[in-house]
């Protein structure tokens, strides 16, 4: 029986072509967010967008990758990245323009950027796929920046701090989990 030879996706794809789209828009939703102080409506409003687009090109193409077999290491590495970049210039630039407080920012930063250095450091025990909490986590992130971006009536703040502190609470416990399943991996793996 001859086997048969499986050739690896090209990276050349509309799952990786997405992923550098929303790389792509990060210095674009961030000129349009930091544009005049934070304070003209109209780039407000078009960073909103920016941000919409970018964060619906992530739901794309990782569906895309796997329902069509378009899985590459580029990609692996490129998607979190992106993501990273994304949701980072998101955090600082509302920090900067003195939105979100900096404690917050830190905190997401940290955990954002330390998980995925972990994901890379045990990646030769076995790979941490994202799990319901983290695409929780990326919800509620989403659903945060995306209220602090708009350009909402004063009385919206109280709401807005809601969801980012829920956002930031996932944040944190999701990170705890993801040490606690890398501690397990390398445990298993040595064992």
């Amino acid at each position: 029986m001859a086997e048969q030879s499986t050739v690896p996706p090209s990276p050349w794809n509309i799952a990786n072509a997405l992923t550098i789209l929303r790389v792509v828009l990060v210095p674009v939703f961030g000129w349009l967010l930091l544009r005049e102080g934070g304070d003209d409506d109209g780039s407000r409003i078009a960073a909103f967008v920016a941000f919409g687009i970018a964060m619906l090109t992530d739901q794309i193409d990782g569906e895309l990758a796997r329902r069509r077999g378009l899985v590459t290491d580029f990609g692996k590495i490129a998607d979190p990245i992106a993501d990273k970049a994304l949701t980072g210039m998101a955090f600082v630039g509302l920090s900067i323009l003195g939105e979100l407080p900096w404690w917050v920012t830190v905190i997401v930063l940290v955990r954002e950027w330390g998980i995925t250095a972990m994901r890379f450091a045990v990646i030769r025990y076995g790979v941490m796929a994202a799990n319901r909490g983290g695409k929780l986590k990326t919800a509620l992130q989403t659903l945060a920046l995306g209220l602090y971006l708009l350009p909402l009536p004063g009385w919206f703040d109280p709401v807005e701090a809601t969801v980012m502190g829920i956002a930031v609470l996932v944040t944190v416990v999701t990170g705890v989990d993801y040490v606690l399943s890398a501690i397990r991996l390398r445990r298993s793996a040595t064992s």
